[in-house]
């Protein structure tokens, strides 16, 4: 079991700063997803973890051991790539034990790891073949053995599954949660996809430009994003944002949504005339067939699943709205409706973008 510690790490490129002063604890066992969108430095924090680019200042730790000067080689680690890199004329057995090889490891316990990884890869059946026979989810399961089989202190991923189709990325999550489930490994794992990051992680870290964001356990950040970023990142589909305006008179506290007046419970941090952001979770907005929801709206597109269905609405001064009800809502496009919002489950963040309030007391 491995720990790993960032403490105020920093990154630059010639003067430009890509990692901010980053601090962050993966604890040992540990499955904890890098999340964020393109370019916000999340390979690049695991490629600096992996020792395959230096950092500029702070310190790295590897079980309370500062590596800050220990090449990718020394540090016990192993990644796996996004682009599989296995070797092309190489079986599966080659690529798997090929690193050993390397090492001088006896051939017995060379042998004993590949079979072991290969049954519980469930890939035994293909040792024999080459990469180019095999499917994109088997050579990504392979590329996972190789890095079993070094019985690493910890396991890297950047991006495994972004190569594969919808379907067989489903299928290896729940492969990679077995996985997980059976070595306890710790595991740092990066990905814009905020899916994997919800469905994999013990933990999840939000990266925006360089900078930490939010950390904790998926339905923490769900329930209790601490800014506007991470409740719009987290979560699909996105969570509904509206602009509007704090307006405390001798009825209490409401918000100007769109010209709609939202009467809220008492959030003490907003005063008259405030600029808010209100955030509200698509399957938190109840559908009305008559006028009496709080916000009058129209069908724009309706996407029925079976199971569930989507709806997009359009109201006058807003962007359009996103519902989200299971089962089968009967309503068509062009249709006029009214929505309501549940004071429970709305989140309200202040001009800055900083969550005042997740989830309204009554």
């Amino acid at each position: 079991m491995t720990e790993i510690h960032l403490k105020n790490v920093r990154k630059s490129y010639g003067d430009v700063e890509v990692i901010h002063g980053i601090d962050l604890q993966v604890h040992s066992g540990e499955f904890c997803v890098f999340v964020g969108p393109s370019g916000c430095g999340k390979s690049t924090l695991l490629r600096i973890i992996a020792g395959l680019e230096d950092i500029t200042s702070g310190d790295i730790e590897i079980d309370g051991t500062v590596v800050n000067h220990k090449g990718a080689a020394d540090r016990g680690l192993a990644m796996v790539f996004q682009s599989y890199a296995l070797y092309p004329h190489m079986t599966v057995y080659k690529n798997m034990a090929f690193g050993l090889e390397n090492s001088k490891m006896p051939k017995a316990e060379i042998d004993d790891r590949v079979r072991k990884a290969a049954e519980l890869l469930q890939i035994t059946d293909y040792l024999n073949r080459r990469p180019k026979a095999l499917s994109g989810g088997q050579r990504q399961r392979v590329a996972i053995g190789r890095a079993i089989v070094r019985d690493p202190k910890a396991f890297l991923f950047d991006e495994p599954l972004s190569n594969l189709d919808a379907e067989l990325r489903v299928t290896m999550r729940k492969e990679l949660s077995a996985l997980h489930a059976n070595i306890g490994g710790t595991m740092i794992y990066v990905t814009h996809d905020q899916v994997e990051a919800m469905t994999l992680a013990d933990k999840i870290v939000v990266l925006q430009k360089g900078v930490v964001e939010q950390v904790g356990p998926p339905l923490e950040l769900y329930n209790k994003p601490c800014n506007a970023f991470v409740a719009g990142f987290i979560g699909s589909p996105r969570m509904n944002m509206f602009q509007g305006i704090a307006v405390r008179d001798e009825n209490g506290l409401a918000l100007n949504v769109g010209g709609a007046l939202l009467a809220i419970p008492d959030v003490p941090a907003l005063a008259d005339g405030d600029k808010v952001t209100l955030g509200v979770r698509p399957e938190h907005i109840a559908v009305h067939a008559d006028h009496s929801g709080e916000l009058s709206a129209s069908v724009s597109v309706t996407e029925q699943l079976g199971g569930e269905t989507y709806l997009y609405c359009d109201a006058p001064g807003l962007p359009q709205i996103t519902v989200h009800q299971g089962g089968q809502l009967p309503f068509q496009r062009g249709q006029a409706l009214s929505l309501s919002f549940d004071r429970a489950r709305m989140h309200v963040f202040d001009a800055d973008g900083k969550a005042v309030a997740n989830g309204l007391s009554t």
